[in-house]
C-alpha cells in the first residue's frame, strides 16, 4: 500500500498519527489552518460579479488568488450563527440559545462563495432554506430515523455499503464543504468518530478485492472531493488496480457549493482512473454561476461523465417550471439529468418533504413539453434499504384485447397493437 506521510496531509493534522491511523476526516466546527502559500496555490481564476461585491463588502483586504482558493473557502466558511449574522437576517433564530445547542447535531458550514448567492434576498430564499438550520429541524414525525435507508445494516466494513448485487458505496469521509439541512446522511457527517482513517480505508478495499461481483463503486461521504488531491488520488489508484472493478463514480456537491476546488491538477489526477463518473448533487436554477459553469465545464474537458441528483424539496424546488429551469441549466453545464429524490424520512425534515404526488407532477410536466435529455428519474430510496425505486405517471393504462392502451402527456389515449 503507497501510504502517505502525515506532512502530505491537508488540512494539516492537529497530532501526529502514524499513517495507518492517519485521519482523513476533519472537524466541521473548527477553522482549518494552511499556510500563506496553500491560500496561494490555485488555479482557479473565475469570479462573477456577484461574488466581486459579496468579497468586496466581507472580505475587502481579501485578493482574487485567495478568494479562488478552495482551502481559503474552507477556511472561512460560516460555522457559526454569530459569524453568519454579519451576512444574513437570522434573527427568528439567534436569539434561542437552546436551539443553537441543539443544532450542533448536524454543524452548520456555508462556504464565503455559497453566501455570496444570498446577497439581497429574503430570509425565505430557496438556497438559504437549504443550508441554514431551522428550529423545524426538530419536529421528528411519524416515519423519520436516523439511518432511514439502513445503511448501517449493510456494512460489511465500518465505511462500506453493500446493498446491491453489483456495486457497493463508498464513505471516504465524513466531511462536506456545506452542510445540506436535508442530509440524507446526517447522522454520521462531521462526527469525529466518522472521519475515516487509511486503516478504515484498507479494509473496506481489501473487501473490494475479495468480492468478484463488485463492478461499481461509489465514492461519497460526506465530500470525496473535500480531500486533498493526495489522499483522493491513492484512493482511486487503489480502487482502480482491483481487476474486476469497472465503473468509480464521485458523489458530490462540491462543484455547485466551492467550485473553486475544481482545479486544473485536481481533473487531472481523476482522468488517470476512467472511467469516472461524477454525480453532482444540483438544488435550484440559481446555483448556475459562472464560476459553477467553469468547474463543470474542467470536468467535462477532462471526460468524466456527469450526471444531476436533485432532491425534492418543499419550497425550494418543488414547481414544474423551478425543476424544468433546473435540469435545463444542468444540461447546458453537460450534466446530464439523472435523479430526482423524494426526500428521505431523516428526524426532523418534514418541512422540506413533499407528497409523493408532487413528484410525479414535475415529471409530468418535463415529459413531452421538453427534451428527453432533460427529464430525470423519479426515485423514493425506499425505507428500509429496499434501494432506488423509480415512480411514473400513469401512461401505460392496461390492455384492451389485443391492444395496449397508453396515455400521451397531452393526457390523449393511444392504442398500440400487442396480441398477447
Amino acid at each position: 500500500m503507497n501510504e502517505l506521510l502525515p506532512e502530505e496531509c491537508e488540512p494539516p493534522l492537529v497530532q501526529d498519527l502514524s499513517s495507518s491511523e492517519l485521519v482523513l476526516g476533519t472537524n466541521s466546527t473548527k477553522k482549518q489552518s494552511y499556510t500563506e502559500a496553500e491560500l496561494l496555490n490555485s488555479d482557479f481564476d473565475v469570479i462573477s460579479e456577484s461574488s466581486k461585491y459579496f468579497r468586496n463588502t466581507y472580505f475587502p483586504n481579501v485578493p482574487d488568488k485567495k478568494w479562488s482558493s478552495w482551502k481559503w473557502q474552507i477556511q472561512n466558511s460560516y460555522t457559526s450563527f454569530n459569524e453568519l449574522s454579519k451576512v444574513l437576517d437570522i434573527s427568528s433564530i439567534s436569539d434561542d440559545d437552546d436551539f443553537l445547542t441543539k443544532a450542533k447535531k448536524l454543524p452548520l458550514r456555508i462556504t464565503p462563495y455559497y453566501a455570496s448567492l444570498f446577497e439581497g434576498k429574503p430570509t425565505n430564499y430557496a438556497l438559504i432554506k437549504s443550508v441554514v438550520p431551522s428550529k423545524l429541524e426538530f419536529i421528528v414525525s411519524e416515519g423519520e430515523e436516523e439511518d432511514p435507508l439502513h445503511e448501517e445494516k449493510m456494512c460489511p466494513t465500518e465505511n462500506l455499503v453493500h446493498r446491491y448485487p453489483d456495486r457497493v458505496l463508498m464513505l471516504s469521509t465524513g466531511f462536506c464543504s456545506v452542510y445540506c439541512r436535508y442530509c440524507t446522511r446526517s447522522r454520521m457527517v462531521s462526527k469525529d468518530q466518522k472521519s475515516y482513517s487509511f486503516k478504515v480505508w484498507e479494509k473496506s478495499l481489501q473487501y473490494i478485492r475479495n468480492t468478484p461481483t463488485i463492478r461499481d463503486i461509489v465514492i461519497s461521504g460526506g465530500d470525496p472531493l473535500t480531500l486533498p488531491d493526495k489522499q483522493l488520488d491513492y484512493l482511486l489508484s487503489e480502487l482502480r488496480a482491483i481487476p474486476h472493478v469497472e465503473i468509480i463514480r464521485l458523489g458530490t456537491k462540491v462543484p455547485m457549493v466551492l467550485p473553486q476546488r475544481i482545479t486544473h491538477n485536481l481533473v487531472n489526477m481523476i482522468k488517470k482512473y476512467h472511467p469516472v463518473f461524477m454525480s453532482v448533487h444540483v438544488t435550484h436554477p440559481d446555483e448556475f454561476t459562472p464560476e459553477v459553469k467553469e468547474a463543470c465545464t474542467r470536468i467535462a474537458n477532462a471526460g468524466i461523465v456527469m450526471g444531476s441528483q436533485t432532491v425534492l424539496l418543499q419550497g425550494v424546488n418543488d414547481e414544474v417550471g423551478i425543476m424544468k429551469d433546473l435540469m435545463h441549466k444542468a444540461l447546458m453545464s453537460r450534466i446530464k439529468p439523472y435523479y430526482i429524490y423524494q426526500c428521505d424520512p431523516i428526524p426532523g425534515s418534514s418541512h422540506f418533504r413533499t407528497p409523493v404526488s408532487k413528484g410525479l407532477e414535475i415529471i409530468q410536466g418535463l415529459r413531452g413539453f421538453t427534451s428527453g435529455y432533460a427529464i430525470p428519474h423519479f426515485v423514493i430510496d425506499a425505507p428500509g434499504g429496499g434501494g432506488k425505486i423509480p415512480l411514473l405517471p400513469e401512461y401505460y393504462q392496461g390492455r384492451e384485447g389485443d391492444y395496449v392502451v397508453m396515455k400521451n402527456f397531452e393526457g390523449k389515449t393511444y392504442k398500440y397493437y400487442d396480441p398477447e
